[in-house]
């Protein structure tokens, strides 16, 4: 297994990087979440690694788009063949899905995770399709704290989305929390890489939220990108509404979800064990 460059710990806290535009609107946009890459390994440069992986980018970005924005594959043999993955989020175009994997990092490295606000891109040297593993990125506003009440109904809400999402068609789902007044309604959404099978899911996302129910506490706004599952919640409406399937038709990039919410900081957690 190579070496990351964050070493394993508990718990990495990384400086509070994060921050939104001061102005009051702010559209959903494919914000990068988090990455993780394994030591850069110079044997990748100008041999058939470096070829095998430029094809798996194309044939991610090709064929993604064209399966519900989901697609694995492998290329090459023996020491250079390579494992790719990508998945969307179940309410993102397919033509915005094509153009996620135009951002990966860490070139020279035989595996990096990339986590995205729109899609999850992986790829390794070593296989890893419906492999279970912990590591996860947390975002929360640390300065944003909800009501206490809101608080407990929204994480009863987030665990029915997590006990639901498994048996949807795609194993993604939104939801929406009316609560009272405008200012009390939460939105909520919860997706699985379909390399997963449904009890995997549900399991995946029943663990990240009992896992992480101490770290985002009583924020207003926050989410949770992992391996397998990933979780949002926020006090807007970040997601677009469905009307077609993800790869049967696309919206013009750039037609974000518009919402009024003021500048916040975001804090990052990223646990590797």
């Amino acid at each position: 297994m190579a070496s990351f460059h964050l070493k394993p710990t508990f718990v990495v806290f990384i400086a509070s990087t994060f921050i939104l535009s001061y102005s009051f609107c702010h559209a959903d946009s494919n914000l990068s979440r988090g990455s993780l890459c394994a030591q850069a390994d110079n044997s990748t440069v100008g041999n058939s690694f470096q070829t095998n992986l430029n094809n798996i980018f194309h044939s991610l970005a090709s064929n993604g788009p064209l399966n519900s924005c989901f697609y694995k594959t492998t290329a090459g043999k023996g020491s250079n063949k390579i494992y790719g993955f990508i998945q969307c989020r179940g309410d993102i175009s397919a033509r915005d899905c094509a153009n996620c994997t135009g951002g990966h990092t860490c070139p020279k490295s035989k595996e990096v995770t990339v986590w995205f606000r729109w899609c999850f891109l992986r790829y390794s040297d070593e296989k890893f399709f419906g492999v279970s593993e912990p590591t996860r990125v947390t975002i929360f506003d640390n300065n944003d704290v909800d009501d206490p009440s809101v608080v407990s109904k929204g994480f009863s809400f987030m665990g029915a989305l997590a006990s639901t999402t498994p048996n949807q068609p795609l194993m993604f789902q939104t939801s929406v929390l009316e609560e009272g007044g405008k200012n009390e309604t939460r939105y909520g959404m919860a997706q699985c890489t379909r390399d997963f099978s449904r009890s995997e899911c549900g399991k995946c996302l029943n663990t990240r939220l009992v896992n992480f129910k101490d770290i985002i506490n009583s924020n207003r706004r926050w989410e949770i990108y992992g391996m397998g599952c990933s979780m949002w919640y926020h006090d807007y409406q970040f997601y677009y509404n469905i009307s077609t399937t993800a790869s049967a038709g696309a919206r013009k990039s750039g037609n974000g979800v518009v919402v009024g919410i003021p500048a916040f900081l975001m804090f990052t957690y990223l646990v590797v064990l």
